[in-house]
């Protein structure tokens, strides 16, 4: 039995980036809205993110003067989804897409760069696109959140440089070549002076880059519009009457509280990286005994998709994959803890390359995550392998770095001793200390450095498609992905199968409505963000395409909320139970 209840318009279950929009589009169409958060902080995935979104046509990439060929947006993504293409929900995502943008910019601190190089990761497909779809969250002032900075979700530590989480784009271009160029040595002393004087004055760096700074952009609007953000307030079951979900109740400062959501509930709790369960179950490699990791946050244990199944909603299964996949290691810490590293970039820079404890290559480096997954669980489970590993030579770990290892001058010494990073002196002797076939992996050597002193890499193909290219070094020639490991002592780091977030989420309509029997929307729940199946099929098709949809559907969702009011008015609430948040700015249409 509950302690107390209170109402509102529309109850939001979890603040990450779909929630948050979800709940700012809801408010600023005047409604009242609460948003309960299961964890301690606030941002969910998204504050650990890259912060980028892939917006077809945005503002952003029409300010940067780039044109979005007629179609292609949908040809594209028909082709990557392929047996499981949504139509209806594809067209009202690129139908609303840059609309939702343009909403956030201007009502909203939603701020965006774009490099208009970043390709799609399968750029030569049919409506691939080797720039101007995917947009990042611009550099935000951590002190314009004033006391709720503590509350924001904190970045993966094995992710910053020095305490500093990059900024996509220049920042780490800069960092990569702090010793090769006078301009980068001068950005990077004083982006450290910058961050080490923002350490003593405020106890951690200020500059929230990527998608820490897309959590603080949107937290600084829910806050600006003084809509309650509860948390440490789990959700414990939905209120159902008629078949309607009228409310949930929700554990609040270690009371149950009823919550009487006259327009809906929002499930927005960021799918189950966490659920082992449903690993299990739809995970092939975790099935077939394999280990998963995931960096997501901790508290993404699938509770959104319970609770649609609980009100008669259901998961799709059919994707070609249940999550997005990554690379990862995992970074032993000082305070004997166990930290999650995502390899994203460091495959694709040249002198690293990817071997199976046979010592044998099996994909090419410079692909996406995505893909690189696919292919190395592939190749494990057709070989008998157990392990993998990224190798590099000595040159390429201080120019580029390797995992939660950063390139010169950050000390390597401490990754040493707790045996993350693996070293010899000879190719023999790194295959002894990682574990890996010495003669296979010298083999290996010899061919890829006689065709890689050339810049080419037959066996895989590095280097050849617009996305390889962007990862690489363009400082490198003929071939940026492409280049020998052949300078002593050389070095491995063990990776293994990871993911940045599940497809496999609730049937839901173009409204983000929850879908029960036959098709029919649950009325009064809707699913977004990483609760909601992905429109992209289970593939992967370049940056943002997690995030892209997560503020468009939710920016949906709260319009759709404010468009259909409940069948019948409840009575007014007593004045203490009341929350009220009033717009800015006048209702959007």
């Amino acid at each position: 039995m509950s302690d107390s209840v209170i109402s509102c318009d529309a109850l939001v279950v979890g603040a990450g980036a779909a929630g948050m929009a979800c709940a700012i589009s809801a408010a600023h169409r005047g409604l009242s809205v609460i948003i309960a958060e299961k964890a301690p902080v606030f941002g969910g995935t998204t504050a650990r993110s890259g912060g980028w979104l892939w917006i077809p046509d945005s503002p952003t990439a029409r300010e940067h003067g780039f044109t979005e060929v007629p179609g292609a947006a949908r040809a594209y993504l028909a082709h990557e989804a392929g047996a499981s293409f949504d139509p209806g929900r594809v067209d009202a995502f690129l139908a609303h897409a840059a609309e939702a943008v343009a909403f956030f910019v201007e009502h909203a601190a939603l701020r965006f760069d774009m490099p208009v190089a970043f390709p799609d990761y399968h750029a030569e497909a049919p409506g691939g696109s080797a720039g101007g779809r995917s947009i990042v969250a611009r550099p935000f002032d951590g002190r314009e959140l004033g006391e709720r900075i503590r509350d924001l979700a904190p970045v993966l530590p094995e992710m910053t440089v020095l305490g500093i989480m990059l900024a996509s784009g220049k920042d780490v271009q800069h960092f990569m070549r702090v010793t090769r160029s006078l301009e980068s040595f001068r950005y990077v002393a004083r982006r450290l002076a910058r961050h080490w004087r923002d350490v003593l004055a405020h106890g951690r760096g200020m500059t929230l880059t990527n998608g820490n700074a897309l959590a603080a952009r949107l937290a600084k609007t829910v806050f600006d519009r003084a809509i309650p953000l509860w948390l440490s307030a789990p959700v414990q079951d939905l209120s159902i009457e008629d078949g309607r979900v009228t409310g949930a109740t929700v554990v609040r400062d270690g009371r149950a509280v009823t919550v009487r959501a006259r327009r809906g509930v929002v499930l927005a709790c960021g799918g189950f990286p966490w659920d082992e369960t449903r690993r299990r179950a739809l995970f092939p490699h975790v099935a077939a005994g394999f280990d998963h990791v995931s960096p997501s946050p901790r508290a993404n244990t699938g509770d959104g998709l319970a609770l649609g199944e609980s009100a008669g909603g259901s998961v799709v299964t059919t994707l070609a994959n249940a999550a997005a996949w990554t690379p990862v290691s995992r970074v032993p810490r000082g305070d004997g803890g166990v930290g999650v590293m995502p390899h994203f970039i460091d495959r694709a820079k040249p002198g690293v390359i990817a071997v199976l404890d046979d010592g044998c290559r099996f994909a090419n480096e410079s692909h996406s995550y995505h893909d690189f997954v696919q292919e190395m669980v592939a190749a494990l489970r057709a070989r008998g392998a157990r392990s993998a590993h990224l190798i590099c030579d000595h040159r390429a770990l201080r120019t580029y770095g390797l995992g939660a290892v950063g390139p010169f001058p950050v000390p390597i010494g401490r990754h040493l001793r707790s045996g993350y990073l693996k070293r010899g002196r000879t190719i023999e002797e790194l295959a002894a200390a990682a574990g890996i076939d010495a003669a296979a992996l010298a083999a290996t050597l010899a061919e890829y450095n006689r065709d890689a002193r050339a810049g080419t890499d037959p066996r895989f193909g590095r280097g050849a498609t617009v996305y390889n290219r962007f990862q690489g070094d363009a400082l490198v020639r003929p071939n940026p992905n492409v280049a020998p490991l052949e300078r002593p002592p050389f070095y491995a780091i063990r990776i293994e199968a990871g993911d940045i977030g599940t497809f496999a989420g609730l049937a839901v309509d173009a409204d983000a409505r929850v879908l029960g029997q036959g098709g029919r929307p649950i009325a009064g729940l809707y699913a977004v963000g990483n609760d909601a199946a992905s429109i992209m099929g289970g593939n992967y098709p370049g940056g943002g395409i997690t995030l892209g949809p997560a503020l468009t559907f939710g920016y949906l969702a709260g319009r759709h909320l404010a468009a259909h009011a409940a069948p019948a008015a409840e009575p007014a609430d007593a004045p203490e139970h009341r929350t009220t948040n009033l717009p800015k700015d006048d209702p959007a249409p």
